[in-house]
């Protein structure tokens, strides 16, 4: 083999391809961890490909599908999905709105500032984060109900106390993550509390907290839709009584409204997140 002018024996010109595993690699033991954990699952779960991918089943599932044509696009219900689809949509703005102003009020303990900061509400800001988030928001709704009764408040509320735990805990890390050499400097000056967060800190993690907002709002459109099942208004609602009444015409047009509701927030998100950048 002809080496390239300069190289030594040495320093070779040419490397060879790392092993895929090394023993001293954490990454892939992490790897080979979860792998072992996929196949565990496939086989501890009772997946009946067979009888799934049967033509008897394919059948069912296409006169089943058959049944959704034509949709029902006659004024007066469509009217009626428009309405559901603005309440939804307000369903999840203002929703994520909350959640953004409780996720930063939680944050803010909930994150060590600088290297001395003791941060003694930290354990007990990221217990209430872990709570929040770890209680899906149809559950929240259906415990909602009882206090708020039927109806978007419910699914308001509790698209807020989901997505709180989520943003607190992103915004915590995105501030204990934020370099901190404009807020030592402030602090050599004299400057304390607040004054150093408002002037350093959050001006440097403002677009990634305004990021992380805009995409658990897009997820919050979905959820406001599945809230409705439960009760909690929206076009998840009309979804479960048309559909428990095998109103199958009008469940097509109430998913093709969900569809058009999801595109159009995915898109304007998008766009203003790639403003922001």
């Amino acid at each position: 083999m002809r080496r390239r002018h300069g190289s030594t024996a040495a320093n070779p010109p040419w490397r060879l391809p790392p092993p895929l595993f090394n023993a001293r690699c954490k990454a892939c033991w992490y790897t080979a961890g979860a792998l072992v954990l996929v196949v565990a699952s496939f086989w501890s779960l009772d997946l009946q490909w067979a009888a799934f991918l049967s033509l008897e089943a394919l059948g069912q599932m296409g006169r089943f599908l058959g049944e959704f044509f034509p949709p029902d696009f006659s004024p007066a219900f469509v009217k009626r999905v428009a309405w559901a689809s603005l309440e939804t949509l307000a369903m999840s703005a203002l929703g994520t709105l909350l959640a953004a102003l409780g996720g930063l009020a939680l944050a803010l303990p909930a994150s060590r500032h600088h290297e001395g900061d003791r941060a003694r509400l930290r354990g007990v800001a990221r217990l209430l984060l872990n709570a929040l988030r770890a209680v899906p928001e149809l559950v929240w709704a259906a415990l909602l109900l009882i206090a708020a009764g039927l109806g978007p408040f419910a699914g308001t509320l509790a698209l807020a106390l989901h997505t709180s735990g989520v943003l607190g805990r992103l915004f915590a890390e995105a501030m204990e993550n934020a370099p901190r050499d404009a807020a030592t400097a402030l602090r050599t000056q004299g400057v304390t509390g607040w004054r150093v967060l408002a002037w350093a800190t959050l001006p440097q993690v403002l677009p990634q907290l305004l990021s992380y907002t805009l995409y658990r709002w897009e997820n919050n459109i979905r959820a406001a839709a599945v809230l409705g099942v439960v009760g909690a208004g929206g076009l998840g609602q009309l979804l479960a009584f048309h559909m428990g009444l095998f109103h199958m015409n009008k469940t097509a047009t109430v998913l093709i409204g969900m569809f058009a509701l999801v595109a159009l927030v995915d898109g304007l998100s998008f766009a203003m997140r790639r403003g922001m950048r």
